[in-house]
C-alpha cells in the first residue's frame, strides 16, 4: 500500500508539473518619495487577471482588481510596505503622525493642502466620514474592528482626528494598521449614500484620477493637483484580460507594460526575453481551501481535520515552484502576529482515517458527493494543484469532484449564503494591504462575518474578541499566537495551503514603480526611459 501511495504521488506530481514583530509599528516617512528617473510620454498599460464588479464603492467589494485600481486613484492615511524584515512598518501618506494618547484613544494628524479630484479640500471630516461609513454593518468589506457603536471619531480641528474605542473595549492601536487599508473617501460622497457617486466612480486624492470605464478598460489620467507633484506618466490604462497566455504575449509584443499573476513557467520564459524584467515578492496573500462549514459534512470539525490530513502540502509547493512560499498559519508571514504553528495539520493518511471513523464515515463511507470549486486564469496553478488535492482526498475515501470555472463565474459562487454557499470546498486567496491580521481572521472566522466558510463557533468568536480587546500590541501578539491561531489550527474552518509570491512581468524601460505585497502599485514617480 505504501509503495502504491508513493507511485501515485509521483505520477500526480509529474502530471501536474507537466500540465503547465515589534510591539509598536515602525514608521518610515521617506518610503514613498523616490525621484523620477526620466520623462515619459505615454500611459502605462496594466493587464489584470481579474474582472471588476461595476460598483466603485471601495467598501462594497473585496475584489482585488478594484483594490489595485484604488491604489492608483485613492489616498490612504498610511501605506504598509510589509517586507519580511519589517512586517509591521507603516508609512505616512495623508497622515503626518499617529500617536497613542492612551489604550483607547488615538490621535491622527493630517497633511494640509491636499485636494480630492473633484476639487474639494481634504480635511478631518473626510477621515471621520470614511471611518464611520466603512464600519457600517451593511458594508460588505467590513473593515473596522467593530461597528460604529463600538468607537467614536471626533475632529477637534480640520487636520486632527481622535479615535476613541472605549465603548468597544478594544485597543485604539488597531486603527494604526487599519489606516493602511481603507482608502479615504470624500465626506460629500459618503453623505449621498451607497447608491450615490461612491458607486458610480472613484474620487480620490491619489496621483491618477478616474476618467471612465471602456468595456474591460479602466482609464485613469495624471492628476494635476496631486500633493507630491503631477505624475510623470500621463495616465494608466488598467485592463482585464482573463487568459494568462494572452497577457504574456501582450507583454512580449509591447502592447502591455505590466502583467500580473505569472505562472512559474511564464516567468522563466519572460526572463529570457530582452527588454522584460520579472518582479517577485512574498505577498500578504495566503491561498486557502475554504470549507463550507455552514453545511454537512464540513460543519463537523472532525471531517475538516480529516480532509486536511489527506492533503500533502509539500506536493502543492512543488507544483507552485517560485509562485509559492511555504507557511503554516492562517495569515501571511508578513502579517502582524505570524508564527509557524506546531499543531498546523500535516499530511497523515492514518490520522485522516482515524478522524473519518470517529466522525461516523469509516473510509469515507456515507459522505455525500463533494464539489470543489476553483478558478482558472487568475491565480497560478489552481487547476494543477486542485487536481492533486482532489486525487489525494479521493484516495482517502472523500468523493470529490473538481469544478474549474472561469474567474467571473467563480467570483459569483464564492461567498457563503443562507443554507450554505455553492459547493463544499472553494479555492481562494485573501489579500489585504495592511499588517492587520484581523482583516483575514475576524473577517472570515467570526460568526458576525463568516465570508466564505460560513462558520459559527462561539469558542472562535471568544478567542477573536480576546485578541482584539488586548490592551497593547504585545498583548495582542501573545493572544494571537498562544490562543486564537492554535485554536484555528485545531478547528480548521479553512486550510491555508501556502503564501503567494506575487510575480509581475514588466517592460525593462519602465522605472520608478513601488510595488506593494498586496498587488497595489504606486506609479506616481514612474517613467519610461
Amino acid at each position: 500500500m505504501e509503495n502504491e501511495m508513493i507511485s501515485r504521488r509521483k505520477f500526480l506530481n509529474y502530471s501536474a508539473a507537466f500540465g503547465a514583530l515589534a510591539a509598536t509599528p515602525q514608521i518610515n516617512t521617506d518610503f514613498l518619495f523616490s525621484p523620477a528617473m526620466a520623462q515619459a510620454s505615454r500611459p502605462i498599460t496594466f493587464l489584470s487577471a481579474e474582472n471588476i464588479t461595476g460598483n466603485w464603492d471601495p467598501t462594497a467589494h473585496t475584489t482585488l482588481s478594484q483594490t489595485n485600481i484604488e491604489g492608483f486613484v485613492m489616498g490612504y492615511l498610511t501605506r504598509a510596505p510589509m517586507t519580511p524584515e519589517k512586517p509591521d512598518e507603516v508609512v505616512y501618506e495623508l497622515a503626518t503622525s499617529i500617536t497613542e494618547i492612551d489604550a483607547h484613544r488615538l490621535e491622527i494628524k493630517l497633511r494640509e493642502g491636499v485636494t480630492f479630484h473633484d476639487g474639494k479640500p481634504f480635511t478631518a471630516a473626510d477621515v471621520k466620514a470614511t471611518f464611520e461609513y466603512g464600519a457600517g454593518a451593511d458594508r460588505p468589506k467590513q473593515v473596522y474592528p467593530g461597528t460604529t457603536d463600538t468607537f467614536a471619531v471626533t475632529t477637534p480641528d480640520d487636520y486632527t482626528v481622535i479615535i476613541d474605542t472605549s465603548k468597544g473595549g478594544f485597543g485604539a492601536s488597531l486603527f494604526i494598521f487599519l489606516a493602511s487599508y481603507l482608502p479615504i473617501l470624500s465626506a460629500d460622497d459618503v453623505a449621498q449614500g451607497p447608491s450615490g457617486p461612491l458607486s458610480q466612480r472613484l474620487n480620490g486624492t491619489g496621483p491618477f484620477r478616474f476618467v471612465e470605464q471602456r468595456g474591460n478598460d479602466t482609464v485613469m489620467e495624471a492628476f494635476d493637483g496631486y500633493f507630491k507633484g503631477k505624475a510623470t506618466v500621463p495616465g494608466v490604462t488598467f485592463s482585464f484580460v482573463g487568459d494568462g497566455t494572452t497577457r504574456m504575449l501582450s507583454l512580449m509584443s509591447g502592447q502591455a507594460d505590466i502583467i500580473e499573476r505569472l505562472e512559474p513557467e511564464q516567468a522563466e520564459t519572460l526572463e529570457a526575453e530582452a527588454g522584460i524584467v520579472i518582479k517577485r515578492q512574498v505577498s500578504v496573500e495566503n491561498k486557502y481551501l475554504w470549507f463550507r462549514c455552514s453545511k454537512a459534512p464540513f460543519d463537523n470539525p472532525l471531517v475538516r481535520r480529516a480532509a486536511c490530513h489527506a492533503i500533502d502540502r509539500d506536493m502543492i509547493m512543488e507544483i507552485m515552484g517560485s509562485a509559492g512560499h511555504a507557511s503554516s498559519n492562517f495569515v501571511s508571514p508578513i502579517k502582524f502576529g505570524y508564527t509557524d504553528l506546531a499543531n498546523y495539520p500535516k499530511y497523515d493518511p492514518e490520522e485522516c482515517q482515524r478522524l473519518l471513523a470517529e466522525a461516523g464515515y469509516p473510509n469515507g463511507e456515507g459522505l455525500p458527493e463533494l464539489e470543489y470549486i476553483t478558478s482558472t486564469g487568475f491565480y497560478p496553478k489552481t487547476k494543477e494543484y486542485g487536481e492533486i488535492i482532489t486525487a489525494l482526498m479521493q484516495e482517502q475515501g472523500f468523493p470529490v469532484t473538481l469544478n474549474v470555472m472561469e474567474v467571473a463565474a467563480w467570483n459569483e459562487r464564492l461567498y457563503d449564503r443562507p443554507g450554505g454557499g455553492p459547493g463544499h470546498m472553494v479555492d481562494c486567496g485573501w489579500s489585504t494591504g495592511s499588517p492587520e491580521p484581523d482583516l483575514v481572521l475576524r473577517s472570515h472566522f467570526h460568526s458576525s462575518s463568516k465570508r466564505i466558510c460560513g462558520i459559527e463557533d462561539p469558542e472562535i468568536d471568544a478567542a477573536l474578541d480576546e485578541e482584539r480587546n488586548a490592551p497593547s500590541l504585545e498583548a495582542r501578539k501573545t493572544s494571537l499566537q498562544s490562543n486564537l491561531m492554535p485554536m484555528l489550527a485545531d478547528k480548521v474552518p479553512a486550510l491555508s495551503l501556502f503564501t503567494s509570491v506575487l510575480m509581475h512581468g514588466m517592460r525593462e524601460n519602465l522605472a520608478g514603480l513601488i510595488m506593494y505585497p498586496d498587488g497595489q502599485i504606486d506609479a506616481s514617480q514612474a517613467s519610461f526611459s
